[in-house]
């Protein structure tokens, strides 16, 4: 007889007798295709633990579960574990946009009930879905007497890494939130990290942690204990209480993303189907789409967001944008400093901005209605100093305005350091809080909600992280969230070559990220410029996702070098499918997506400061159907370092013929990259 796929062992039976003794006991699952398994157990204690294996190997070992509870006992001991039988599901669900059309949803559900053997009798459950890919576990609590509310302190949920290998991360609770660059150490040395936190394990094996779903909780951290074993560390309250929730109520989900190869980590859909399907509806009124904007010339200080003889958005410079962007095909214009607010002290303050006034020399009405009549809309902006408190009196009004002018998207943004987002308290008034608190999970959604309701999509600077809301939530299309190219424009040193392949194995598998692609003149405020070539700019419209892409240097440049300002033209930002062809975390990558709803194709491969020569099988195009690919690629002298016969602007722009049955050979400089564009020639084919 064969063996079902289901697997549920019960080693000890929780009977009524059985309950009042502290035997340990375990109850396990498996992911569909039987190569990930899940073992819950209870030790002589009654402490709770889960373990995962992959095809019989430890992946995590023992981890506790439980809480530290600010107003009563913790939930760690004298626990009694017992389990529903398991449930398969098996659904593929449709994005309205993403890196992928359809996207299936498999995967083996197990709930834990977990009960005190105490006079309190508290308990909760931890509910397991276990893909092939990975897992995701959520703490759920039901409403009983014995624990109407919950001040959680802290988890105790552990992920005790059973094998050795090298972890990429950047550190927690710093003042610039999440915008720094990546350290890779050994998995003991990582300490304090936020998450994603991505490991390669010495086997080989890919491991990535996060969360899904945060709504009204705290984000999380990782606080390594000793060794290998992290323990979730939730972002402060308040109070002593991180979390303060009124049950039922579950918790954000947990996710361990596992997979052969670096790829694997970022093709996988988990932290997306851990979270529910659309809640607001149609959101067809978004539309994917490159923009440009008046943004990168304030960065280089040519230009200020302040009123005066320097500022950028003026009605005659707005035009301006507008009609290059009508000329080349953009969709948008974002216009930053167009409000009242930015004259004096706005950082980490932002009491003075209004979201519905602009400057006396931005004609708003008729800039939108110019726009619109060139079929370019205007991009909202709400920089809010990470005064959320001050927004959400505004944001009503301000998005009913963007509505009525035909604004669909806005960029928001909280600059204030860690700590200095301002909220509402339990009593009404303004307080600070953590950008990842409890306060600003709630707040964001609440932008996010409001916006809806006006046909509005949110594209959030310095953030709450990514966790995969986008499908409840399908207006909250990017955000930033990491180091973005604005770093290469400043007085210091920017982002070294190796950065943006870290983001696509560590940030981006969290989301999308608006980081702004596509400058060309490398001569910066900073010391080293952009550590690029013009090839990986172009490469990073494919490997660094988001729905909106911008192009981000200026109008003047683009018009200056037409040949790769082309390929820019041409990439598309929404896709029916993506695979990852090659990657290993921080070096390189290389990626091919597939235009929504038409034939073309794009590659993007980039690669840290070494030279690569990489090899790139085109089975993903449709068999018996000659291409044209358009080749944007480094050229011999090309390389991030300027000087000794080097150049950063060496790029190659070439045609061949291919076919599925090819095998492209791309040559990457160092810090650089490459771009291609696939036309399939013949009937149907979009010439």
């Amino acid at each position: 007889m064969r063996i079902p796929l289901l697997i549920l062992a019960v080693i000890a039976l929780c009977t009524p007798a059985a309950a009042q003794t502290a035997a340990p006991a375990a109850v396990g699952v498996s992911s569909p295709d039987g190569t990930l398994s899940v073992r819950v157990t209870t030790d002589g204690d009654g402490r709770a633990s889960y373990a995962v294996s992959r095809s019989g190997q430890p992946v995590i070992a023992p981890s506790r579960l439980g809480f530290i509870l600010t107003d009563a006992p913790k939930l760690e001991r004298n626990l009694v574990v017992t389990a529903e039988a398991a449930t398969d599901h098996d659904d593929t669900w449709e994005q309205p946009w993403g890196e992928r059309r359809f996207v299936r949803n498999r995967y083996r559900e197990l709930r834990v009930h977990l009960r005190e053997r105490t006079a309190l009798a508290r308990s909760f459950d931890v509910v397991f879905r276990v893909y092939d890919d990975g897992l995701g576990f959520r703490y759920e609590f039901p409403e009983q007497a014995a624990l109407p509310v919950l001040n959680i302190g802290s988890e105790l949920t552990e992920f005790n890494i059973a094998e050795d290998g090298q972890a990429w991360w950047i550190p927690s609770h710093e003042w610039n939130r999440e915008e720094y660059l990546y350290h890779r150490t050994s998995i003991g040395e990582a300490s304090g990290t936020q998450t994603p936190l991505t490991m390669k394990l010495d086997s080989g094996l890919h491991i990535s942690i996060h969360e899904a779903a945060l709504v009204d909780y705290a984000g999380m951290n990782l606080r390594r204990a000793e060794g290998r074993r992290f323990v979730a560390d939730l972002t402060p309250g308040f109070t002593n209480a991180a979390v303060a929730r009124t049950a039922p109520f579950p918790t954000p989900w947990r996710t361990i993303q596992i997979s052969d190869t670096a790829g694997g980590l970022v093709e996988s859909s988990l932290i997306l189907n851990l979270n529910e399907p659309n809640a607001i509806g149609d959101v067809s009124w978004f539309k994917p789409m490159k923009y440009i904007g008046i943004w990168w010339e304030m960065h280089l200080d040519t230009a200020t967001w302040a009123s005066g003889p320097r500022h950028g958005a003026t009605t005659a410079n707005t035009r301006r944008y507008i009609d290059f962007a009508a000329e080349n095909g953009f969709g948008g214009v974002l216009v930053e400093g167009w409000n009242i607010g930015w004259d004096g002290d706005w950082f980490g303050n932002g009491s003075d901005y209004s979201f519905t006034q602009p400057y006396p020399d931005f004609d708003l009405e008729g800039l939108a209605a110019y726009g619109r009549e060139r079929g370019v809309q205007l991009i909202g902006h709400h920089e809010t100093g990470g005064n959320a408190f001050h927004y959400e009196q505004q944001m009503e009004a301000a998005f009913a305005l963007d509505q009525r002018l035909g604004i669909t998207t806005v960029k928001t943004g909280y600059v204030a350091d860690a700590g200095g987002a301002q909220v509402r308290g339990p009593d009404g008034r303004a307080t600070f809080a953590w950008h990842e608190s409890q306060a600003m999970a709630r707040h964001h959604l609440a932008v996010v909600e409001a916006a809806a309701a006006h046909q509005v999509a949110i594209n959030a600077h310095e953030p709450i992280k990514d966790t995969g809301l986008r499908r409840t939530y399908p207006n909250w299309v990017s955000r930033e969230g990491a180091r973005g190219m604005e770093f290469n424009a400043w007085g210091q040193p920017g982002n070294p070559p190796e950065h943006e392949v870290n983001l696509v194995f560590t940030r981006l598998l969290a989301g999308p990220m608006d980081f702004t692609p596509g400058i060309f003149v490398m001569a910066t405020r900073s010391p080293d410029g952009v550590a690029t070539t013009w090839a990986k700019q172009l490469a990073l419209y494919v490997t660094l996702y988001s729905p909106i892409q911008m192009a981000a240097d200026l109008p003047e440049t683009y018009e200056a070098n037409p040949g790769p300002f082309q390929f820019i033209k041409d990439v598309a930002v929404d896709w029916d499918e993506t695979r990852v062809l090659n990657g290993e975390v921080g070096d390189y990558v290389t990626i091919v997506r597939k235009e929504r709803g038409g034939r073309e194709w794009f590659l993007g491969s980039i690669t840290d400061e070494n030279p690569r020569v990489l090899t790139a099988a085109l089975t993903f195009l449709e068999p018996g159907v000659r291409y044209r690919a358009e080749i944007y690629r480094d050229g011999p002298s090309a390389s991030w370092r300027d000087g000794d016969g080097m150049s950063r602007t060496d790029i190659v722009i070439e045609q061949q013929d291919v076919t599925a049955a090819d095998t492209l050979t791309l040559r990457l400089a160092p810090g650089g990259g490459q771009a291609i564009r696939f036309v399939p020639l013949g009937r149907g084919a979009r010439r």
